[in-house]
């Protein structure tokens, strides 16, 4: 091996356990901007509780706990070690990626965040992800692929061609 030490992880959290009621009954009374403000609230909390637990892991890793304190600005343009790319992103187009992810998980149990048949996640106000903290990890975006990487892809997922066809379109 190369020597240099190496890790991942996987996280799914929330924040948005009763958002939907909540965002129901300003909607009922008629007021959408409450109903609005109480979906994004949730959604940047979702998102800072998926960075809060990325600096925890790269403190129980080892290397975070060397990074001088970062600001908003520094923590935003990732001017830290490792990566959290999301299945349905640039990086991981394949949203059913997020399938092996909850049984590995158990985040339906744990966090009570359920998958839809079309891979969204309920509540809405949820991330979820893989955590990357390799020195040299950066993001990246898939460019489109060819048939010939298509068919490689569905042989190693062993899922027809069609299937895999479906869910990475916006990369064919």
């Amino acid at each position: 091996g190369s020597g240099r030490a190496d890790w991942i992880g996987g996280f799914a959290v929330t924040a948005g356990i009763g958002c939907d009621e909540l965002a129901a009954k300003y909607d009922r009374q008629n007021d959408d901007y409450n109903s609005i403000m109480v979906k994004a609230l949730a959604d940047r909390l979702a998102e800072a509780f998926a960075e809060y637990l990325h600096k925890q892991a790269r403190d129980e890793w080892g290397f975070g706990k060397d990074e001088p304190e970062l600001s908003s600005d520094d923590l935003i343009s990732g001017k830290y070690r490792s990566i959290r790319p999301a299945a349905g992103y640039p990086a991981c187009p394949d949203h059913t990626e997020k399938g092996p992810l909850w049984e590995l998980l158990d985040a339906e149990a744990l966090a009570g965040i359920r998958l839809t048949e079309s891979y969204a996640m309920l509540p809405g106000a949820s991330v979820c992800g893989l955590y990357f903290g390799h020195p040299e990890a950066r993001y990246f975006a898939i460019p489109k692929i060819g048939r010939d990487q298509l068919e490689l892809y569905a042989a190693r997922k062993g899922q027809p061609l069609a299937e895999v066809e479906r869910w990475l379109a916006p990369v064919l």
